[in-house]
Order: structure tokens, then C-alpha cells, then sequence
């Protein structure tokens, strides 16, 4: 009996890790469709690098399935907690990243505005920062990895002081506009981009700590084995689905809605304002992988509720 039960314990976080390894192998193939001209896994013999692509996949899926059985002892919670730091990280990542961005480009944006980068700058750099290709890649890569790395020194959620941010960027348009009659598109900008990165961004974590709001007449009465077996096949019918949905639509040709506006550094209309729109359809691909990271961490943790395990978050909640 106990053999069974470990059997299906592994089995859920083969499952859990399949799919984090899958969704690896196929980001790694958007990057090497889109920017490095692979022909794609449907390509076949036709060209040899798609076999190149295959074998992603199956690499990753063998590393996937390899750790499961190489660490049998490692608890389904455990593994949910490690996925969900890793998740972590990402968002605070992100956030470090759009801070740095959105910064950087107002800034960027307000001197072309005042025409006082020419004289800091020179006309050539000035004229090439205009360009939504050059800028893209020579201030907001840097910037990006500049995020990055900070998000790896330093720890907590920082996208929670998004909201700050937020909130100081539509009191500066307020000030701007009623106390200085100064109006420029790049203020509106800043606050679309960073609402966006913290609605779009926040939600793994929110999903983290059960905080999305249930529309429900009989889950709150559930046992705890209920709950759980309700969270897992939530977690993969409409969590999962979902993520893979938007990825698949996001990232299916060169004009769809995620990868078209990042190829072509894609900008808004207005004049001077910042030059971050391809950014915000970055956006979805970060929801969509954090959300997807999230609910495999929401799955295992479910069925080790499913299968009774101390340390759920009802006995945590109740022994507080």
C-alpha cells in the first residue's frame, strides 16, 4: 500500500516538473525560431536544425524525469516550496526590471523632450536614441540585465512597492498638469507601464498566498482532501491551460501578439513619449510563466493535501 502511494506521489511530481521542463524546452525554441532563424520542431528532415529543437525538448524532459527518480525521498511539499522561490525570484526580477526601464526611458524621453540630449549626448547618439531598435538594445538590454541581477542579490517582493510607484507617477502627471501646465505623453506611459507590469506580475504571487477571489457556494465547507483534489485538477484544466494557451497564441508566428511587437522594438504614436510598448506585450509572456510555475507549485501542494501530508496551509492557518 505504501508502495503505491510513493508511486503516486512520484508520479505527481514527475507530472509538475514534465511540464516546467516542456514549457523550458519550448521558450528556448521561441528564442532560437525567432532570433536565431531555426526552422522549428514541424520543419523535420527537411532541415537538420529542427532536430536540433527535438532534442531540446527530449533533453529536458529527461532531466525532468531524471531528477523525480533520482530524489524519491524529496516530499511533494518540498518541491512545491523550492518551485515557488524560484518563482519568486522571477517576479522580484521583474520588477527590478521594469523599475530600471521605466526609469531610464522617462528619463530619456523628458531630455528629448526639453531637447537638451543633443547637448549631453551628442547629435549622433541622440539621434540614434530616437530609434526604437538602437534604444531597445543598447539601454533597456542592459538595463534588463542590470534587473536581473539585482533581483538575485537581494530578497523580499518588490513589485509590492510597484504600487508606490505607481501611485507617485500619477501624483507627479497631476502636479505636472494643474500646478506647471506641463503635459508630455511619456508621463502617461510610465504609469501604463508599471500598472501593467503590477497587475500582470503580482498575480503568481497572489496565487501563491490564495489570495484571487473565489466565486463559490461549496468549496469553503470542503475537508481538506477535497480542497485538494479540487486545486488539482483546477490547476491543470484551467490553470495550466490558460498559460499554454497564451504562449502558444503569443509566440505562434512572427506577427503574434507577444513576439510581433518585441521583434520589431514595436513603440507607440506619441511623439516623445517612452518607447516601451513591445515591453508590455512582454508582459503576458512574463504573466504567463510565472502563472504557469505557480500553479505546478499549487498542483503538487494540492494533491499532498489530496494525500492527507502535514504542512498544508489549513494546518499551518489553524495551529496560528
Amino acid at each position: 500500500m505504501e508502495t503505491a502511494t510513493a508511486s503516486r506521489a512520484r508520479l505527481a511530481r514527475g507530472f509538475g516538473w514534465l511540464v516546467l521542463a516542456v514549457m523550458t524546452a519550448y521558450m528556448i525554441n521561441v528564442v532560437l525560431n525567432f532570433w536565431f532563424d531555426f526552422p522549428g520542431v514541424a520543419a523535420g528532415p527537411d532541415n537538420p536544425l529542427s532536430f536540433v529543437q527535438v532534442a531540446i525538448f527530449i533533453a529536458m524532459s529527461l532531466l525532468a524525469a531524471g531528477y523525480v527518480l533520482r530524489s524519491p525521498d524529496i516530499s511533494l511539499r518540498s518541491d512545491a516550496t523550492r518551485i515557488s522561490d524560484f518563482n519568486r525570484f522571477l517576479v522580484r526580477a521583474a520588477f527590478w526590471v521594469v523599475l530600471l526601464v521605466g526609469l531610464g526611458d522617462a528619463i530619456l524621453s523628458f531630455l528629448r523632450v526639453q531637447n537638451m540630449l543633443e547637448g549631453l549626448v551628442g547629435d549622433t547618439l541622440a539621434s540614434n536614441l530616437a530609434r526604437a531598435d538602437f534604444r531597445g538594445v543598447y539601454l533597456h538590454v542592459p538595463l534588463i540585465l542590470l534587473g536581473i541581477v539585482i533581483g538575485a542579490l537581494t530578497r523580499g517582493l518588490g513589485f509590492i512597492w510597484l504600487t508606490l510607484m505607481v501611485v507617485i507617477a500619477e501624483l507627479a502627471i497631476v502636479f505636472s498638469r494643474f500646478v506647471f501646465s506641463y503635459e508630455q505623453a511619456f508621463l502617461a506611459d510610465l504609469v501604463r507601464f508599471w500598472y501593467g507590469a503590477l497587475f500582470l506580475f503580482a498575480s503568481a504571487y497572489t496565487l501563491l498566498e490564495d489570495g484571487h477571489v473565489r466565486v463559490d457556494l461549496l468549496y469553503a465547507s470542503m475537508r481538506r482532501e477535497a480542497k485538494g483534489k479540487v486545486n488539482s485538477i483546477g490547476a491543470v484544466l484551467l490553470g495550466m491551460t490558460l498559460c499554454w494557451t497564451i504562449l502558444i497564441v503569443g509566440f505562434g508566428t512572427s506577427s503574434s501578439v507577444i513576439v510581433g511587437p518585441i521583434l520589431v522594438f514595436e513603440v507607440t504614436q506619441a511623439g516623445f513619449g517612452m518607447y516601451v510598448k513591445y515591453f508590455m506585450a512582454g508582459f503576458l509572456a512574463v504573466f504567463a510563466i510565472t502563472m504557469m510555475i505557480q500553479f505546478v507549485s499549487q498542483f503538487m501542494d494540492a494533491i499532498a493535501d489530496k494525500r492527507g501530508e502535514p504542512g498544508g496551509r489549513d494546518a499551518i492557518a489553524g495551529n496560528m
